[in-house]
């Protein structure tokens, strides 16, 4: 194909198809010197982007920030136009950022460069290398490809490279090695194995500091270095060419970054961090109402009651796609939503995107043109485990306002919370037709993308709903990005056993590297079970204690709710979820910290010390920066043995001091569990709330673990009102800054300053500090240079004091 006629392709592919597709309307492009000789036969700069014009594929190189970039193909392998679907792995906002960018040309090379990142183009091969700092960091192998097959990504691997990725699997926290399905579908009971489940990711995080992330929705594979050791190598059918790099000056860095250019979890509400009544499933509002009475009884913290689908049928099959209530079992559901609500307590219902043939809502659905099709334009059906059926078009705009409509009027009598179910979807033929953006896609196109979709319409219509509000969208599936729609994934269908219990702690880490920041586990365990296993209870429950979220579900043979077991296990389970609200404002900082910079809540141990010793580690992992959880997944054990990483660390439960840096053999009891306090840590906690609801800011506990071998820490408390949605927009928002530092004469002193503000913010505080790890009862407390008055425990070797301080104002503490 001539220059000249590959440049005419190249024009009408923009116009084709960048125009509409990637980045809206291109003016007149700005030429800059290319090498007529190479390969490359042109290229030309608008914006952030290279337009490279090539003698096969024609394609775009875009500096998005945060030390990343984004290569789309926009000719196939034999240099014909390709139309690619829209992106689902960027945000929204990031291709229009404005960043300054640096292009050279050499004989061999043309190299985008902004902020030490840079992509380099090898003129001859199209192969991209990427560098930071100058140090090629990973590059291309066979790159993208487009032909009657599909479309691929090849990237070389270097012999020492461990790698994150893919989502929900469990197979271990490295990854090489392994290949696996790109395609989003439940495993019902799974346990220590799994090589395809709820929520796949076809995203790569390297031990190299970078991450690569396949923007395409359509079934695949992700071969890690399985078929060959240097290759890693993404595979689809079809579906967008495109992929983002992101580069990194750590894995901490590369965490941050990455969930900034797939977008950040919107701030939950509070109430999201409390504890979640749930089953399979309450059958009748009068169920609904004594579980709830159970829970205050019992003097058992509660914030919400989760209805699975018996709220609009009796029985598990025929009646899926009803989308209203049963008002034979749910007879005034308005009434039912109300008093809950007045006791503080929010409702959660489940929907689920079948609709079946048998269901109220069919015809409707089939008038209004809301389900996928098939190839003649019928709506298409099939048979699965709940009937036959069709499936929602949540990817055009007519299956969209058709399903909305029911959200609309469940959210008008008052319903707070949206869980959407079988999202993979469960059941999704290859050549079910959906419309995407008037252009018509198969089943197996958008297939990944589905639970993506339509969480999106649910986010994006309850915003505009109810714009006082934050969402609350419970989904076990999606895709790239799809926390920014404000989805809390869950692990799916576990097997109620050991093996269940194990892999969650993997699940969870290797989600929220990627921005899922809140996926969680049915805690105790759904699936199966012949008899109630008390130990397996209690330690799944001590586990979601420090996990986003705390959810015991189960198929409802055996309670899930610890209102409906005898004691120890009732008491143990009442200590801990009560702890959990004990520890509501360092959660909720936490929280606070993903939304404004991506941070996850569960860390993996390699994001906080040596990345080489921890980056395979699942056993343990940082809940914020303060704790070290240790969760207990075999049973009869009487010791638990853990390798601390360097450094002094506090038993949570007893205070007693480790020398990390070595393996240690905690002693386990049925109501303890290994946690423990990084040495300089701070965390702040407000005793014996009830409700999330119930959160006073004017009293506040800060305790601080004090050791001489920490000579200074630091730690930000943030607190809002709890349910503004604008708070991390506008800033509506304090911040506490709590420093510590140890002078020549070992006397600590605490300092205290506040910033920012919001609606409803005390204008005073009633702030008890609690100190930890003195060693004696100290000579003197002063508090901004006066004596204070400070109460001493022998037992615990725990000092506590308390003032009062004005909004804004600095206090000074000194133990001497």
């Amino acid at each position: 194909m001539s220059k000249k006629h590959k440049r005419s392709v190249l024009s009408a592919v923009v116009s084709a198809t960048l125009s509409r597709r990637l980045l809206a309307t291109l003016p007149a492009l700005a030429l800059i010197s290319g090498n007529a000789l190479a390969v490359v036969e042109q290229f030309s700069l608008q914006g952030n982007t290279l337009y490279i014009d090539t003698d096969t594929n024609d394609f775009t190189l875009t500096a998005l920030g945060n030390k990343s970039f984004q290569v789309t193909y926009v000719t196939d392998n034999s240099g014909k136009p390709y139309e690619n679907l829209p992106s689902m792995a960027l945000a929204e906002h990031v291709a229009a950022n404005e960043l300054t960018v640096d292009v050279s040309d050499t004989p061999n090379t043309i190299t985008l460069t902004y902020d030490n990142a840079s992509a380099s183009i090898d003129k001859q091969s199209h192969a991209i290398s990427y560098s930071l700092n100058g140090e090629v960091v990973t590059k291309e192998r066979d790159g993208l490809s487009i032909n009657s097959h599909g479309v691929s990504l090849s990237f070389a691997l270097s012999d020492d490279e461990k790698l994150y990725g893919g989502g929900q699997r469990v197979l271990g926290m490295d990854r090489r090695g392994n290949a696996m399905p790109l395609y989003n579908k439940a495993h019902y009971g799974y346990t220590t194995s799994s090589n395809q489940m709820y929520f796949g990711l076809s995203a790569v995080m390297s031990s190299k500091h970078y991450s690569v992330l396949f923007d395409n929705t359509a079934s695949g594979e992700l071969d890690m270095g399985s078929s060959t050791p240097a290759e890693l190598l993404f595979s689809a059918k079809g579906g967008r060419a495109s992929y983002i790099m992101v580069l990194g000056e750590s894995l901490s860095d590369t965490v941050k970054s990455t969930v900034a250019i797939t977008g950040k979890q919107p701030l939950p509400p509070r109430w999201l961090l409390g504890n979640f009544a749930s089953r399979f499933g309450y059958k009748s509002q009068d169920e609904v109402m004594n579980v709830v009475d159970a829970f205050n009884k019992q003097d058992i913290p509660v914030d919400a009651v989760v209805l699975d689908l018996y709220w609009f049928g009796k029985d598990i099959k025929g009646h899926m796609g009803n989308l209203s209530w049963d008002t034979a079992t749910f007879p005034e559901p308005e009434k039912m939503i109300s008093e809950l609500r007045e006791q503080d307590v929010k409702t959660v219902l489940i929907t689920e995107p079948f609709i079946l043939t048998t269901s109220k809502q069919w015809d409707s659905a089939v008038e209004n043109n809301a389900l996928a099709q098939d190839d003649d334009g019928a709506p298409y059906t099939f048979d699965f485990y709940f009937g036959n059926t069709g499936l929602v078009d949540v990817f055009s705009e007519a299956g969209q306002d058709w399903f909305w409509q029911y959200y609309e009027k469940l959210a008008a009598q008052g319903v707070a919370g949206w869980w959407g179910d079988l999202g993979e979807p469960e059941v999704h033929p290859d050549d079910i037709q959906h419309m995407w953006q008037s252009t018509k896609v198969s089943g197996a196109e958008v297939h990944n993308g589905y639970g993506h979709q339509w969480a999106k319409t649910v986010y994006n219509n309850l915003t505009e709903l109810q714009s006082d509000t934050r969402p609350f969208v419970l989904m076990r599936s999606g895709f790239l990005g799809s926390q920014r729609y404000g989805m809390v994934p869950w692990t799916g269908d576990v097997s109620r056993s050991w093996g269940g219990l194990k892999p969650q702690v993997e699940l969870a880490l290797q989600m929220s590297v990627f921005g899922l920041a809140y996926t969680h586990s049915d805690l105790g365990g759904f699936a199966g079970g012949d008899a109630f296993d008390a130990e397996l209870y209690t330690r799944w429950l001590q586990f979601g204690t420090f996990s986003p979220v705390f959810r015991p579900h189960a198929q409802d043979n055996i309670a899930p709710e610890p209102v409906f077991h005898d004691d120890p296990v009732k008491s143990i389970a009442r200590e801990f979820i009560q702890l959990r609200y004990d520890m509501l404002p360092y959660n909720y900082s936490l929280a606070f910290e993903n939304a404004l910079f991506g941070t996850p809540l569960m860390r993996p141990l390699a994001m906080v010390f040596n990345e080489n010793k921890w980056f395979e580690s699942a056993k343990s992992y940082m809940w914020g920066d303060a704790l070290l959880v240790s969760p207990v997944t075999q049973p009869n054990q009487q010791t638990w043995d853990v390798e601390l990483p360097p450094g002094i660390w506090f038993d949570f439960f007893s205070s007693a001091k480790y020398q990390g840096g070595k393996t240690v053999d905690y002693p386990l009891t049925q109501d303890n569990f290994p946690v423990w306090v990084k040495a300089g840590s701070f965390m702040p906690m407000s005793e014996g709330l009830s409700r999330t609801e119930h959160f006073d800011a004017r009293e506040l506990e800060m305790h601080y673990w004090h050791d001489h071998s920490v000579t200074s820490s630091s730690y930000t408390y943030y607190e809002d009102d709890g349910k503004s949605p604008n708070s991390v927009e506008k800033g509506l928002y304090t911040t506490l800054q709590l420093n510590a530092s140890v002078d020549e004469s070992a006397d600590l002193t605490l300092t205290l300053d506040s910033q920012g503000s919001y609606i409803g913010m005390p204008q005073q505080r009633n702030i008890t500090y609690v100190v930890h790890g003195l060693t004696e009862r100290p000579q003197k407390v002063l508090v901004d240079g006066a004596p204070a008055p400070a109460t001493w425990s022998e037992k615990g070797k725990t000092l506590s004091l308390a003032f009062t301080c004005d909004y804004q104002q600095s206090v000074e503490i000194v133990i001497m």
